[in-house]
């Protein structure tokens, strides 16, 4: 089993949650282990089988380390490639999806704006404060920190950039 109960888990497409328990349920006639994942921010409950927790992208949380190196990748500047914004909001959405968090951390970087830059558009807004919210609860959870201290966190490195 790569997860215990009270272990915290990284799900894709959802973010942090916390693994309840291992349950077994009978589905369409077949006995199934199940991952029971609560997600506390979404008021949401996920069941993954067990031999599908791996294809469906579930891990554990990141270490300390690759945490680092994500806190890295924030402090470096800032590459907005010159395509389309569609285009480019369908890579970053890709990249939060991932559940990577330094392909996360690039996005929260790409679309950061300091008080100097000019207004984002709303659907770039969204996208950043999704990719941000995606960084911090895993950065609060990996830190056993609030999700609150982890943004801040996050929102000193990108101002002193």
């Amino acid at each position: 089993m790569p997860f215990t109960a009270g272990d915290f888990v990284v799900y894709p497409a959802h973010g942090v949650g916390k693994v309840l328990e291992v349950e077994k349920q009978t589905i369409a006639g077949h006995e199934l282990e199940l991952f029971v994942v609560s997600f506390e921010r979404e008021r949401m409950t996920l069941r993954i089988p067990v031999t599908k927790a791996k294809t469906s992208g579930l891990r554990k949380l990141s270490t300390k380390k690759a945490m680092d190196s994500a806190l890295t990748t924030l402090k470096g500047r800032a590459r907005v490639k010159r395509a389309m914004w569609s285009r480019r909001a369908q890579e970053y959405e890709a990249k939060i999806i991932s559940g990577d968090p330094v392909a996360i951390a690039e996005v929260v970087r790409d679309l950061h704006r300091s008080a100097t830059q000019p207004e984002q558009s709303f659907s770039e807004r969204q996208i950043y404060e999704q990719a941000l919210e995606r960084l911090s609860h895993e950065l609060a959870a990996v830190e056993q920190i609030e999700p609150e201290a982890a943004t801040e966190k996050l929102e000193k490195l990108l101002t002193a950039a």
